[in-house]
C-alpha cells in the first residue's frame, strides 16, 4: 500500500485543480460527492501541525480522517449517518503512525461531547443543501433540507464550530453553489456569511475546479437547451477565529 501520493506539491495560488482523484492508502471515489484527498492534504498541512486535534463534523466517506492519520494529526470525525461512520471506520483499517482517531455518530449542530476551545483545526465538507441526499429518514441530516432550512441549520453549525475551535486557529470548509429552476443560488457565499456573522474572519477564498461529476453529460444537454452554464467550481473558505 502506498501511504502518500507519488507526486505532491503544496498549492500556492487561489485556484486548485486536481484531475486525479487520488488513490493512495485506502482512498477511493466510491462515496458520492466525496472530495479529493489532495484538498484535505493541502489544508491539513498548511493550517495544522503534527499532534494537533482536527475536527470534521461531516466526515462522509472518511477522506479527511485518512489524511489526518497519514499526516500524524489527531482527529474527531462526526457524521449523523451511521453508514458513513461505518465506512469511515473501515477505511482506517490500516496500520500507520500513532494518531488518535475518533469516529462517531453525531449532529454537527450539537457537538456537546467536544469541549469549548479544544480543537486546533476544523476541516470539513458539508452537503450542498438537498442536491445529494445521503439518507431517507435521518432527523438532522442536512442533505435532506431545502435551501432556506439548510442555511438555518448551518447557522447552528457555524456557532458550534466557533465554540469548539481554539482562538487564533483556522476553520476550512468546502462548498459549492447550486442551481434551482435555471437560476443560481449562491449557497457558498450565503453559508460563508453565516460563519462571518458568528465571528470568524475570512482568511482565504480558494476556487476548486470540479471533475468527474455524475450526470455531467445529461446536464450538458439540458444546459444547452435552457441556455445556462454548468457550475464547474466549488469554494474552499478558510476562516480564522481571532478572539
Amino acid at each position: 500500500m502506498n501511504y502518500e501520493p507519488q507526486i505532491f506539491e503544496l498549492e500556492k495560488s487561489s485556484v486548485w485543480s486536481f484531475k486525479e482523484r487520488g488513490d493512495w492508502a485506502t482512498h477511493d471515489s466510491k462515496y458520492r460527492g466525496n472530495c479529493s484527498p489532495y484538498v484535505f492534504r493541502n489544508l491539513i498541512i498548511r493550517y495544522s501541525s503534527p499532534g494537533d486535534k482536527i475536527l470534521d463534523q461531516f466526515v462522509g466517506g472518511g477522506t479527511s480522517v485518512i489524511e489526518a492519520k497519514l499526516l500524524n494529526r489527531d482527529i474527531i470525525g462526526v457524521d449523523i449517518n451511521p453508514k458513513s461512520v461505518e465506512l469511515s471506520i473501515n477505511k482506517l483499517n490500516f496500520a500507520y503512525g500513532s494518531s488518535d482517531v475518533e469516529i462517531r455518530i453525531g449532529d454537527a449542530q450539537k457537538l456537546d461531547f467536544i469541549n469549548d476551545h479544544s480543537i486546533d483545526f476544523i476541516c470539513t465538507h458539508p452537503p450542498y443543501s438537498d442536491i445529494i441526499k445521503y439518507s431517507n429518514n435521518i432527523d438532522g441530516d442536512l442533505s435532506r433540507l431545502e435551501y432556506s432550512d439548510f442555511l438555518k441549520s448551518m447557522e447552528s453549525v457555524a456557532k458550534e464550530s466557533y465554540r469548539v475551535l481554539k482562538t487564533n486557529k483556522f476553520c476550512a470548509f468546502i462548498i459549492g453553489d447550486i442551481r434551482k429552476n435555471g437560476f443560481v443560488k449562491p449557497l457558498g457565499f450565503e453559508t460563508l456569511q453565516l460563519f462571518r456573522n458568528e465571528g470568524f474572519s475570512l482568511k482565504e477564498i480558494i476556487i476548486k475546479q470540479q471533475y468527474n461529476c455524475k450526470g455531467t453529460s445529461k446536464w450538458a444537454k439540458i444546459s444547452n437547451q435552457n441556455k445556462f452554464i454548468l457550475l464547474a467550481h466549488e469554494y474552499i473558505f478558510v476562516l480564522k477565529k481571532c478572539n
